[in-house]
């Protein structure tokens, strides 16, 4: 008896033939499936099923998938969504991935690589720590980190960070204390975004913590694990 949790997906596809190949493929692999035929079908899906994950086409009648995206992504709809696209070039693929896709699959495409990336994605989704058990504010001595507000102050004076640094700290504060592998800073904070490497994990805590000491904050907190990765610093008499 499978006791494995059964994932909603939701195939976007306007061509009557792939959808329904895909719809089979998933069925067979035990999900549920839910599928609409362009852009604005998707979004009423979405309203109606709450689906785990996306399955979609780019090239859409209504509203195209880089759209679709970027409506989920406009109210913070966490949804993971991979899409699926002939278009092969590299600024297409970036395209997608800045418009708020997780991941990118040109066609034709062998159905046991796609079956691997969505598992991936659900597997990453499921691991994604709860927002309301997340931390809202990181205090790094006299510099306050304020993750709603998307802002870094230190009194009246603001710290300009990117949306990577703010990705960084959020998983070094929501770790409390542990360490996080270079691996895993990838996972979440870029994704399959511009093929990064481990170095570039190094890259971003270096301008991380020197933007940080440059505003008077306590930087070493984020501590170097020799091996492994970062972790950040807990500080004596506290939780964190």
């Amino acid at each position: 008896m499978n006791t494995k949790p059964q994932h909603t997906l939701l195939i976007v596809e306007d061509e009557a033939p792939m959808r329904r190949a895909l719809e089979d493929l998933f069925l067979a692999e035990g999900f549920r499936v839910e599928t609409a035929r362009h852009g604005e079908e998707a979004l009423e899906r979405v309203e109606q099923h709450a689906p785990d994950l996306i399955v979609m086409d780019v090239m859409m009648p209504k509203l195209d998938g880089f759209e679709v995206a970027k409506r989920l992504r406009r109210v913070d709809a966490p949804i993971p969504i991979l899409m699926l696209t002939a278009k092969a070039t590299v600024n297409d693929r970036v395209e997608g991935l800045n418009l708020g896709a997780d991941d990118y699959l040109t066609k034709p495409f062998h159905s046991a690589e796609l079956l691997a990336r969505v598992r991936a994605l659900l597997r990453r989704s499921t691991d994604a720590p709860n927002k309301e058990s997340n931390p809202q504010v990181l205090e790094l001595g006299p510099l306050k980190v304020d993750f709603r507000a998307h802002r870094a102050c230190r009194g009246d004076q603001e710290l300009a960070l990117t949306s990577k640094e703010f990705g960084l700290l959020r998983m070094l504060a929501e770790a409390e204390g542990q360490a996080i592998s270079r691996d895993r800073f990838l996972d979440r904070v870029w994704g399959y975004e511009a093929f990064p490497t481990t170095r570039t994990v190094d890259t971003h805590i270096a301008s991380l913590r020197a933007k940080i000491a440059r505003v008077g904050g306590d930087a070493e907190r984020i501590e170097t694990v020799h091996g492994i990765g970062y972790r950040l610093r807990s500080i004596p008499g506290t939780s964190r």
